[in-house]
């Protein structure tokens, strides 16, 4: 069951959180979004093998973010009305404002955690050929994707091997940060141009093979939906259900 998630089809994923996130935007409450957000961490704590140190690192960002909201709604919004909750450095908190700066906070930690749920549980491929299969995503589309996500580390390997290339021949960028930027031209065009032609050979090479952007109608890699997909998208819609039944009574 730790690998549930992971085994998981990716489209009907995909689609669940969507169905999730597009919920959450109609509720304006903090006890919704909290609710969904622990029931994430709980789900992936239960059905997934992620590392939570590199979960950690991605969460981090998210959660300035949502401090940020919560402290700017407190701090800048016009409304003055309602009891006064607490006072901090003369500034008067309002259980109104509270609650809206709450229900912003809590809403980027419950978009946060279902993304990354998704990327950390998801093989870009097997998302691809879900697409192709179960949502009729068109190859060309579909290929197109796959072959510009394959080229992000070859571009990456290049990137590092003509740098070290312009330190080897004593052509190091000094000065100020602008620049820097600026010299970054004499990297950036030759990794462009070995892309250009590296996509063009894959062009080639995929016509070569066959490829015309038909649609398929067989795969060597077939993705399908079993009972292990109902059974989860139960359970995110049990625990969708839950959180906005919540509101009502909390």
């Amino acid at each position: 069951m730790k690998s549930a998630l992971h085994n998981m089809n990716p489209s009907v994923k995909f689609l669940i959180i969507t169905i999730c996130m597009f919920t959450l935007a109609f509720f304006f409450n903090p006890w919704t979004p909290l609710i969904v957000w622990i029931g994430v961490l709980l789900v992936q704590l239960l059905f997934s093998r992620i590392n939570w140190k590199v979960w950690t690192l991605f969460m981090i960002p998210f959660v300035i973010m949502a401090f940020g909201y919560f402290w700017t709604t407190l701090v800048f919004a016009e409304e003055k009305t309602g009891p006064v909750v607490w006072t901090i450095l003369n500034m008067e908190i309002r259980e109104v404002l509270l609650n809206h700066a709450l229900a912003l906070s809590f809403r980027v930690l419950a978009f946060s955690g279902l993304s990354l749920l998704f990327a950390l549980t998801t093989k870009p491929v097997s998302f691809i050929l879900s697409l192709m299969q179960q949502m009729k995503l068109s190859p060309k589309i579909a290929y197109s994707i796959l072959v510009g996500y394959q080229f992000l580390p070859v571009l990456k390997d290049e990137f590092v091997q003509i740098q070290q290339a312009h330190r080897l021949r004593g052509a190091t960028q000094k000065g100020n940060i602008i620049t820097r930027l600026l010299n970054m031209r004499k990297i950036l065009l030759p990794m462009l141009a070995g892309a250009v032609r590296k996509s063009e050979r894959a062009a080639f090479a995929m016509e070569a093979r066959g490829f015309t952007g038909e649609k398929r109608t067989s795969f060597y890699h077939i993705i399908g939906i079993g009972k292990l997909d109902v059974y989860m998208a139960a359970l995110f819609l049990m625990l969708l259900i839950v959180s906005c039944a919540s509101s009502s009574f909390i």
